[in-house]
């Protein structure tokens, strides 16, 4: 399979990287800064805001996966439009992103997000915010979208036992780390279990 990945060099990015290139897959990237050459790796410096950038980036993908984060930034919302728009000029369906936990449904509040509702205890909105736009976008265009929404994420390695649920936190979940949601967000890329639609992940 032939993989674009956005974000390949953040924390869980990196990681999605790993492994699809240990299973023998082409993966092209687009990163700001250098990054070490590998095999069947095909880099592209630019810029995720840049329309050309993103072109390049999944000319021929089969399938496209995004750990962009916001870092209180406009990054994410000013990167998903061309993504949604490109791989709709070029007959790609299948999309993977890295969401968080603000954007699951309430379970306090029905009819509102989680980061709306009561249910996170963050006090800053902006990133589910942003995260919320990215997941609109998505949710309306035609792709086979899946938003994967980890809770608190704390660096880790993969153990492979975790809890998921659609569109809902598991209850009483509380963490889960880069390795785990990493290896989720990979594997839903084959399994396509949540195929339009938020996966909640926590242990």
């Amino acid at each position: 399979m032939k993989i674009a990945l956005f974000g390949a060099t953040g924390r869980t990015g990196s990681e999605i990287l790993r492994r699809a290139l240990a299973d023998g897959h082409d993966v092209t990237v687009l990163v700001r800064q250098p990054v070490a050459e590998r095999a069947r790796l095909t880099v592209i410096e630019g810029d995720v805001r840049t329309e050309a950038d993103i072109k390049k980036t999944i000319a021929g993908a089969d399938a496209v996966i995004s750990a962009l984060g916001t870092d209180r930034k406009t990054m994410l919302t000013d990167a998903m439009p061309l993504i949604i728009e490109a791989m709709k000029e070029q007959g790609i369906k299948r999309i993977i992103t890295i969401g968080t936990a603000g954007i699951l449904n309430s379970r306090l509040t029905p009819g509102v997000l989680r980061y709306q509702g009561g249910d996170s205890k963050r006090r800053s909105t902006f990133a589910a915010e942003e995260h919320e736009k990215a997941f609109r976008l998505l949710e309306a265009s035609e792709l086979d979208w899946t938003v994967i929404c980890p809770t608190y994420l704390p660096e880790g390695e993969a153990c492979g036992k975790y809890r998921t649920e659609r569109d809902f936190l598991p209850e009483g979940g509380k963490e889960i780390t880069t390795g785990d949601t990493a290896q989720f967000a990979y594997r839903e890329l084959f399994n396509r279990k949540f195929v339009k639609s938020r996966a909640g992940i926590a242990y």
